[in-house]
């Protein structure tokens, strides 16, 4: 035999050599996936008829998880049974004054409008519901017009999502895919919502939880930071500087990589931030200046909380070319959003899609409760309201922060407050992603025991109670938290009021 013949058979046994390897699979170890149901009878027992005993059982026995504090925190939250006004009620008879509308959306408080229930009424049973992109309901065009109606300038509604995160991630996928760049700048002091990239453009802590490794979004420091000040001898200058510090960062991150700014109106579960006078408007002007669009988040300010329509009213000139709102839309009854942008943003979306949906976008149930909640909020001129309410707000603000050694400080604008808490030395008592004091604990119980129910985000005291409070509730507000205030002076070491 040749050597090239040789070589060939060579060739030909080693290639027998790939035969298949024995190898087992793995076992599958069943489990199993049927169940006998068995339905606990006071399930078809009317709504309100389970005691206080039978809810804390079933919540022992069936647990559930929480959100944004862990689940073991379900155990020490209220049974709460009906709402009245301002207030809500738990099974045990307890009245609270809803002290931040919630989480700063039951604009109304805790009677829908009868317009309202009529209008869900009439959807569930005329049409409970059309998928968005296979049909056009007459609510959805009326709730159109009515939005193109009220939005300043030549903004125009474009979607209707459920949730104001869900608005933000449309409004971050439409800034990037009509500039076709990518980066999206957004505050370290700022929050806009819990999804992948309402979360990444998140400054606060919480987008440490999952968002962080998400690509594209870029940090900066607005007029706020907690340690140092911008450079400056006066406010002016300091916004100037601070300005001239996002600037370089546009500079060194490149302009032609930057889809959008964005940023809330007013810094809202940071601490009522309102932005100094000049700043919105340098960041519109550097928007403008580098081809950057201007994002301004409104889920928490939208519809009326600081006593305009929107929050970036308060800032003469100021026009985004995205916005999105939420929670004030349907004052919270049901959940809707909106993300709303510029004619020519819009025209690029008539031949392509934005790039994303959702199932329940422009919900005909929901759009149906957020029309009448609009019409409601012009109809009894709930803004007005806001106005008059404002200056009596803002008294009640100074006066516990002069009262109470244990205020630094406080912010408001319309139905909009917050305190800064510090320690005797000066200082900063946590940052909010560490584990509460115990001088907050106590404060919180004291809060609970004197009345009110709300949200706590500590070092920070928030004041945001229904649009519509009557000043008598207001100020029966304002008197249960003086009392809880001097509970949380004394835990803090203060001695007595200022």
């Amino acid at each position: 035999m040749s050597a090239a013949a040789e070589i060939a058979n060579i060739g030909r046994r080693v290639t027998k050599g790939a035969e298949k390897w024995s190898r087992a699979l793995p076992n599958f170890n069943a489990k199993t996936n049927t169940k006998r149901i068995v339905i606990d009878e006071s399930h078809f027992k009317p709504m309100g008829t389970w005691s206080a005993e039978k809810i804390q059982q079933s919540r022992v026995e069936n647990p559930h998880m929480q959100t944004w504090t862990p689940g073991s925190a379900r155990h020490n939250l209220p049974v709460i049974t009906h709402g009245e006004g301002s207030y809500l009620y738990d099974i045990n008879g307890k009245q609270y004054l809803d002290w931040t509308s919630q989480a700063v959306c039951t604009n109304l408080g805790h009677d829908v409008p009868e317009s309202v229930v009529q209008a869900a009424s009439q959807q569930m049973r005329q049409l409970p519901f059309v998928y968005g992109g296979m049909g056009m309901t007459e609510v959805r065009t009326r709730l159109n017009q009515l939005m193109g109606e009220i939005l300043p300038g030549d903004l125009r509604a474009g979607v209707f999502p459920c949730t104001g995160a869900e608005a933000n991630e449309i409004g971050i996928t439409m800034a990037r895919r009509f500039t076709g760049k990518k980066k999206v700048i957004s505050w370290y002091r700022s929050y806009h919502g819990g999804t992948a990239h309402a979360s990444a453009a998140t400054g606060d802590s919480r987008r440490w939880f999952a968002a962080d490794e998400v690509p594209g979004f870029v940090k900066a420091f607005n007029p706020f930071p907690l340690f140092f000040n911008h450079a400056g001898e006066n406010k002016q200058e300091q916004v100037e500087s601070s300005l001239r510090m996002l600037e370089e960062q546009i500079l060194n991150e490149g302009p032609d990589n930057i889809a959008s700014i964005m940023t809330e109106s007013i810094v809202g579960a940071g601490g009522v931030l309102i932005f100094p006078d000049g700043y919105m408007q340098g960041v519109r002007a550097l928007c403008d200046k580098y081809g950057i669009l201007m994002h301004i988040d409104e889920v928490m300010c939208g519809f009326g909380r600081t006593g305009t329509m929107f929050g970036f009213q308060n800032y003469e000139g100021v026009m985004p070319d995205i916005m999105t709102a939420a929670k004030g839309i349907s004052s919270a009854v049901i959940p809707l959003s909106m993300t709303a942008c510029t004619p020519e943003i819009m025209e690029h979306f008539e031949n392509t899609s934005i790039g994303m949906g959702s199932t329940y976008q422009a919900h005909p149930v929901a759009l149906a409760c957020a029309y009448e909640n609009l019409k409601y909020i012009l109809d009894t001129d709930l803004i007005g309201h806001v106005e008059k309410m404002a200056p009596i707000f803002e008294y009640y603000m100074r006066r516990l922060a002069e009262d109470h050694p244990c205020i630094k400080q406080y912010r408001a604008i319309g139905i909009f407050g917050c305190f800064d808490v510090e320690e005797i030395e000066g200082t900063n008592p946590r940052l909010q992603h560490e584990a509460a004091t115990e001088a907050f604990a106590k404060y919180a119980k004291s809060f609970s025991d004197n009345g009110l129910i709300g949200l706590h985000r500590f070092p920070h005291l928030h004041c945001a109670p229904p649009l519509n409070i009557s000043e008598e509730d207001l100020v029966e507000g304002f008197n249960r938290l003086d009392r809880s205030l001097d509970t949380l002076d004394e835990a803090m070491g203060f001695t007595q009021k200022r």
